[in-house]
């Protein structure tokens, strides 16, 4: 499982039937601060993040595991948008918004 942040898309419109409705992003992995790695991937959506969006992702046969991947031929999948995290109780990123919402980082 890894973080990153999507960077763009891949348009191709000549594509194997099982992953011509996937949508296929570029990812930029990110460390454990938030600082951009210089490792992009592309990966199958299967939540609907759009561009900017920090997200998880799986690469291998873990990106396989999902509904939406099961039994296709993917490599990378991204699974979840990522609201906040934290790194021994400082909060590293927060989707904007959240703070009214009165959400408060989990304990350490």
């Amino acid at each position: 499982m890894f973080i990153g942040r999507i960077v763009g898309t891949v348009v191709s419109t000549v594509r194997d039937p099982k992953v011509v409705e996937l949508k296929l992003q570029i990812v930029q992995e990110l460390d454990e601060h938030n600082v951009p790695r210089e490792k992009y991937v592309v990966a199958a959506d299967t939540v609907g993040a759009g561009h900017g969006d920090l997200v998880l992702f799986a690469q291998g046969s873990s990106a396989r595991q999902t509904v939406v991947t099961d039994g296709r031929p993917i490599d990378a999948a991204i699974f979840a948008v990522i609201d906040s995290w934290d790194v021994d109780g400082e909060v590293v990123y927060q989707k904007e918004g959240l703070e009214t919402l009165g959400y408060e980082p989990a304990e350490v």
